[in-house]
């Protein structure tokens, strides 16, 4: 047996996002296989989807470190994170707090370990988004006396709002943000940093930061600077539970794509991964005037670069879902979708964005709260019952007047 076999062999299959002996296992894995010095398409073709989830991950990493040890013009990039009710993920896991990730430590020292003797510098912009669990105070705490303290700024939204200048004039307080007020105050602090590039992504361990270099590589060498992880192209490691949706998801999914037929039909399937990156001319440009500061930015900034006619691009990464005090699942996964269809709905008619306009009129008219969603989210129609994915969107597929009859019958029913 070869080397290569034997940590393929002996990878973990599980990974917890809690446990540090698991984050110390990876590092472990991805330094053997960095010596080893395996050509890319051959790690690639060793890490396919029947491979241990710990080696498949661990070659996203040796993937991203290598094109990070070829970089030798000094860059500056920004990392930014909103915090709302992260209080326990911030904190390692103990049994009074099982859903511990340690996650700002962790955040710090991954992007630490894939940045190491290259000449990038590097900021974590953490923002407490009107946490009312004090989750921002929390992290000043946590990160006294750490080493890598000097590469985090803790920032508060409720300092920034309200303003009369700048990207967050329109928003009247922390409290009327959800999430992307914060990422929009950490990202216009980056630039008046004078980061080259801010990269976002989220407060947990979802997302291993060591995996940067797969977003920096479209940015330096095609000069793109809108690059967007994907997690669901083929090449992607995802674990994720879709089973927190009951099956009346598939409409919803449809009624995205309705809305949003520019997006999706570019491709751009996974709009909501929290692993992007904004070149700064760009990025200032698309914050100027925001369209949204909730969780449905991530629409309204695409839409952005699709409008400004940009190039982008997308890459594989490795996600594993945190979802047990994700907000989505605090706040109620149907507040949430609210506001992503409504959101997504803002967006295209601010960025003047072809769109079903039969279906913006039944959203407008007919979901007027989360409650009206709660009435399709365990219910499918029969014309989405054998739908695949990829035929969502598609309007002979299931019109917007038969939706407004469906929802109309939900409503009946209840």
């Amino acid at each position: 047996m070869t080397r290569i076999d034997d940590l393929i062999v002996n990878a973990k299959r599980e990974f917890d996002l809690t446990k540090e002996e698991d984050q110390k296992s990876l590092y472990v894995l991805s330094e053997e296989l960095l010596d080893l010095n395996i050509a890319e398409d051959k790690l690639e073709a060793l890490a396919n989807s029947s491979a241990p989830l710990e080696f498949r991950i661990a070659a996203k990493l040796v993937e991203s470190k290598n094109y990070i040890s070829s970089i030798r013009k000094p860059l500056k990039i920004a990392v930014v994170f909103a915090m709302w009710g992260e209080h326990n993920r911030l904190m390692p896991k103990t049994k009074n707090n099982p859903n511990g990730e340690d996650s700002l430590r962790t955040g710090l020292e991954q992007i630490q370990w894939a940045i190491k003797s290259s000449p990038i510098d590097y900021t974590l912009y953490a923002v407490d988004d009107g946490d009312p669990h004090g989750s921002g105070k929390l992290a000043l705490e946590i990160i006294k006396g750490h080493p890598l303290a000097k590469n985090l700024k803790v920032l508060f939204l409720s300092d920034a709002v309200p303003t009369d200048k700048g990207p967050l004039k329109k928003l009247a307080s922390a409290d009327d943000s959800r999430k992307g007020g914060a990422i929009i105050y950490g990202a216009h602090e980056a630039l008046k940093d004078g980061h080259d590039l801010v990269i976002y992504t989220d407060a947990d361990n979802s997302v291993h930061l060591g995996q940067i270099g797969l977003l920096l590589k479209p940015y330096l060498e095609e000069g793109i600077e809108a690059v967007w992880g994907d997690r669901k192209d083929p090449r992607a490691v995802l674990v994720k539970q879709e089973a927190r949706w009951g099956v009346g998801i598939v409409l919803l999914r449809h009624i995205q794509r309705m809305i949003g037929q520019e997006i999706f039909s570019q491709g751009i399937s996974d709009t909501q991964a929290a692993f992007k990156l904004y070149g700064a001319d760009l990025l200032a440009d698309i914050i100027a005037d925001p369209a949204v500061f909730d969780f449905s930015f991530d629409t309204d900034w695409i839409l952005a670069v699709l409008a400004s006619k940009q190039k982008f691009a997308k890459v594989p990464f490795a996600f594993i879902d945190s979802a047990a005090e994700s907000a989505s699942i605090v706040q109620g996964p149907m507040t949430t979708w609210e506001t992503l269809l409504k959101g997504l709905l803002l967006a295209v008619r601010k960025h003047n964005i072809p769109h079903n306009l039969e279906m913006a009129k039944v959203l407008d008219e007919e979901i007027q709260s989360s409650k009206d969603l709660d009435l399709l989210i365990n219910h499918l129609p029969a014309q989405l019952e054998n739908a695949k994915n990829s035929d969502l969107g598609n309007p002979e597929l299931m019109s917007a007047t038969e939706i407004r009859t469906w929802i109309r019958q939900r409503k009946f029913e209840a």
